[in-house]
């Protein structure tokens, strides 16, 4: 055979190779079009059925003076209340309404670009009303995804429209995400400011990566924009060497504090001040480092898993999971005492006026589920507490 014929003939093999790779390349990219379209019908099919079921389960109790308590939640993650009624962000993607004059329930789902990644620890976790949420329907939220076969976190704004949150822009995207220490808690400060906490995500080193968002505390202008007094330039950066901090809370003063998952024990509740590096994992309990600070209070070998926290009249109220109860820290004489322990694992709380609201995450995987739960639980802070 001729050089040429040789030529010739490698190449029509060389064209017909590229032809079928071009054929399965396009193939490739359809049906995983496909998947993906697959998967988001099947996401808003999921939702839909999910909302039903819920809005047929979640069981109001109110009494005759004025407490109101639900069950049949399904691991509920933040308390938020507008005059009397509740707003309940779910770590599956729903946020539940509860009007507290009349008992009705609705459960609202959310409609945002990137799905919802809930396994483990991950999901939609942190949620907060505007505070002209009366007025504009806006709210923040903090939420995993996954992008690219990465697992990130986001924190977006939503408007409540016809029964549905819709994402009304990205804040900040890109944030670290796992299935474990994925922080989540967002609150606006007292400063007008969007604070928001992420966990190291198991990478206990990028608490110290100032060039990382893992391990810290964020702050934001409620529009996504960094301040210009934010501690570090061009950062969201407020404070880093975190391990996983759940909760956030100020005082009367403006004092920042927060609580924070430790490792084997020695969970954590900090003064929280801007720049400063809490220590992990260099330090945690009652280690010394230069330039690192300590915590106010650790449990020692004992474990919390403090969650959520509110600020009344000097104390803190904290939300325990592990330890199954709302505890109480006294910043002036740092003691630590047992305020309620009769409903299992405990995710949030928040106060309003002289009654403290409560979530159970009994069905987070880790709990014992009675037939009630998940739950709200209202207690006064003036009667008798219990679990009833």
């Amino acid at each position: 055979m001729k050089k040429s014929m040789y030529i010739s003939l490698f190449g029509t093999i060389f064209a017909a190779g590229i032809i079928i790779g071009l054929v399965l390349f396009i193939n490739t990219d359809d049906n995983k079009k496909a998947e993906e379209n697959h998967a988001a019908q099947n996401q808003e099919l999921y939702q839909k059925e999910s909302v039903q079921v819920l809005e047929d389960t979640v069981k109001v109790v109110s009494t005759d003076d004025g407490e109101i308590n639900a069950n049949n939640l399904r691991i509920p993650w933040t308390v938020n209340k507008s005059e009397n009624t509740f707003f309940l962000s779910q770590r599956d993607g729903n946020i539940v309404e509860i009007d507290g004059d009349f008992g009705l329930v609705e459960v609202q789902t959310v409609d945002v670009s990137e799905t919802i990644y809930h396994e483990g620890q991950a999901g939609f976790l942190g949620f907060e009303l505007a505070p002209d949420f009366e007025d504009s329907n806006q709210a923040f939220a903090y939420h995993t995804y996954e992008k690219d076969g990465e697992i990130l976190n986001r924190i977006v704004s939503l408007t409540l429209e016809d029964n549905t949150w819709k994402e009304e822009n990205v804040l900040l995207d890109g944030i670290p995400g796992g299935d474990m220490n994925t922080g989540g808690r967002i609150a606006i400060g007292p400063d007008n400011m969007l604070y928001a906490t992420t966990g190291d995500t198991g990478q206990p080193d990028t608490a110290q990566d100032l060039d990382n968002l893992a391990g810290k505390i964020l702050r934001m202008e409620l529009d996504g924009a960094i301040p210009e007094d934010n501690p570090f330039e061009s950062s969201y950066v407020y404070t880093y060497g975190h391990r996983n901090s759940q909760g956030l809370a100020w005082d009367e003063q403006g004092k920042m504090y927060s609580s924070e998952h430790g490792e084997d024990g020695h969970d954590e509740i900090n003064l929280i001040e801007a720049g400063n590096n809490y220590g992990w994992p260099v330090i945690q309990g009652d280690e010394e480092a230069e330039d690192m600070v300590a915590p106010i209070h650790h449990s020692g070998e004992e474990t919390w898993a403090p969650s959520g926290m509110a600020y009344n009249d000097g104390e803190l109220f904290v939300a325990s999971l592990a330890g199954s109860q709302i505890f109480t820290y006294n910043i002036a004489d740092q003691e630590v005492n047992e305020f309620f322990d009769d409903a299992g694992r405990l995710r949030d709380v928040m106060i309003d006026e002289n009654a403290l609201f409560t979530i159970t995450n009994n069905h987070d995987d880790r709990g014992n589920p009675s037939q009630e739960d998940d739950r709200l639980i209202h207690i006064s802070l003036t009667g008798e507490v219990s679990g009833d």
